[in-house]
C-alpha cells in the first residue's frame, strides 16, 4: 500500500490498521461508542478471507477471540467499559496462557452504564490491574487518528512478539473525530511457531505451535509447568510467574513508547494521554509564549509506564500537572515514579466533558504554581 492522505473516524482508523496488521477474526458485542469498529470489520474482514462474528456478549467475544489465536490467526474485539469489564477473566486467561490478541476499549462515562456517548478516561487502572491475580499486559493510549492506525498495527506486532494480549485505549472524542491520515506500509511482526520436538524459550518467550502439525498441546489457566500440566509446585509455580511477567519487565525499552513536547529543561511539566493531551499540547505552546518554561510528556504505551520518559522530562521541574478525564487514575502512578522530586497535582474532570487548553493553563497560572 503506497502513502496516501484520507479522512477517516478514529474507530475506522483503528478497522483497518488491524486488517494491515493481519487481523483475520474478529469477535465482538456491539457497544457504544466502539460500535464502529465491529461495522468496519464486517465488512472489511470477508475481503480479505477473514471471518467476523457477532457474539451473544462480551464475554463470548474474548473467549471467541482467545480460541481463534489458539488457531493460529490474528484476532481482535473491540468493546467500551462495561463491556472491558466483564472480559477481564477471559483477559487473565489469555495472559496465563500466553495467548496473543487484542482487545481494543474504546472509553466512555462510567460507572455501570454511565454515559455511552460521552467520553471519559476511566478505565486507565483497569486495564493494568482490572484482572485478578500478577498478570503480564501491555496497554497502548493513541492521541490521534493516525495514531489509532498505526498503534492499532503495533499493538498487533507487540502482542505477536511477547505472547500477550495487548489492550488499545482511546476516549470517545478521538473515537469519532474525523482526520486526514496518511495511510503507509508499516512493519508486520508475524507468529513464531515451534519448529522442533522441544520448544525452545527466547527472551522468556516459548514459541507457539501451529495448530495441525501433529503435536499436542495441553492449555490451562491453572498453574502449569513447562509442559502445559497443572502444577503447584513452589519451584515450578515461581518460576513461571517470574518468566510471564519478566518478559514484559525486561524488555521495555522495546515496549515503552511516549512523547516529550517543550522546553528540554522544562519547571513545569504536564503528563496526560489521549485528547487531554491535544489539549494539553496547546496549553504549552500558550504558556512558553507567556514566558513559562514548560513542556508535556504523553506516554503512548500507557503500561508499562514510560518510567525512564516521565524522570527524563521532570529532571529540572518543580511541579507535574496530571489532568485527565477521571476522579485520579494516572496521577497515582506519576506520585509512584517521581515520588517527592516535584510537587504533583492532579486535575481532574468527570462530568462526560472534555479538559480545555485554558482550563490547563489557568491551573498553571495561579499562584501557588509560582511559590
Amino acid at each position: 500500500m503506497n502513502a496516501s492522505s484520507t479522512p477517516m473516524q478514529g474507530n475506522q482508523a483503528c478497522a483497518l490498521g488491524a486488517i494491515a496488521a493481519g487481523c483475520r477474526f474478529f469477535a465482538g458485542y456491539p457497544i457504544t461508542p466502539s460500535s464502529e469498529i465491529a461495522e468496519h470489520m464486517s465488512r472489511e474482514l470477508p475481503r480479505v478471507g477473514g471471518v467476523f462474528v457477532q457474539m451473544e456478549d462480551e464475554i463470548g467475544s474474548l473467549a471467541a477471540v482467545i480460541g481463534a489465536s489458539m488457531g493460529g490467526v490474528k484476532a481482535m474485539t473491540a468493546t467500551s467499559g462495561p463491556g472491558f469489564s466483564l472480559m477481564q477473566e477471559n483477559l487473565g486467561f489469555a495472559s496465563a496462557t500466553e495467548v496473543p490478541c487484542v482487545i481494543i476499549d474504546v472509553m466512555r462515562g462510567g460507572p455501570s452504564t454511565g454515559m455511552p456517548t460521552r467520553p471519559s478516561q476511566g478505565d486507565l487502572m483497569q486495564a493494568r490491574w482490572g484482572t485478578h491475580g500478577d498478570h503480564p499486559i501491555i496497554a497502548i493510549a493513541p492521541a490521534s487518528v493516525a495514531e489509532i492506525y498505526e498503534e492499532t498495527v503495533r499493538a498487533f506486532n507487540l502482542a505477536e512478539q511477547f505472547r500477550v494480549p495487548v489492550v488499545v485505549l482511546y476516549d470517545q472524542v478521538i473515537a469519532h473525530l474525523l482526520e486526514s491520515v496518511e495511510v503507509r506500509d508499516v512493519p508486520i511482526v508475524n507468529r513464531t511457531f515451534a519448529n522442533g520436538n522441544a520448544a525452545q524459550i527466547d527472551n522468556g518467550i516459548a514459541p507457539m505451535v501451529r495448530p495441525g502439525d501433529g503435536r499436542r498441546v495441553h492449555t490451562t489457566g491453572l498453574t502449569h509447568a513447562a509442559d502445559g500440566f497443572p502444577t503447584q509446585d513452589p519451584d515450578t509455580v515461581d518460576r513461571m510467574m517470574r518468566r510471564l511477567l519478566a518478559k514484559i519487565e525486561n524488555n521495555r525499552d522495546t515496549i515503552e513508547k511516549a512523547e516529550i513536547f517543550g522546553d528540554d529543561e522544562a519547571e513545569i511539566v504536564i503528563v496526560a494521554c489521549g485528547i487531554v493531551a491535544r489539549a494539553a499540547r496547546h496549553a504549552v505552546s500558550m504558556l512558553r509564549e507567556d514566558g513559562v518554561r514548560a513542556s508535556m510528556l504523553r506516554p503512548v504505551t500507557l503500561w508499562p509506564f514510560p518510567e525512564k520518559a516521565l524522570m527524563k522530562s521532570v529532571a529540572n521541574a518543580r511541579c507535574v500537572l496530571v489532568p485527565e478525564m477521571n476522579a485520579g487514575q494516572m496521577v497515582l502512578e506519576i506520585e509512584r515514579i517521581v515520588g517527592s522530586h516535584a510537587r504533583i497535582e492532579g486535575l481532574t474532570r468527570i462530568d462526560g466533558e472534555a479538559i480545555s487548553p485554558s482550563q490547563i493553563v489557568s491551573r498553571v497560572r495561579e499562584p501557588s504554581r509560582h511559590e
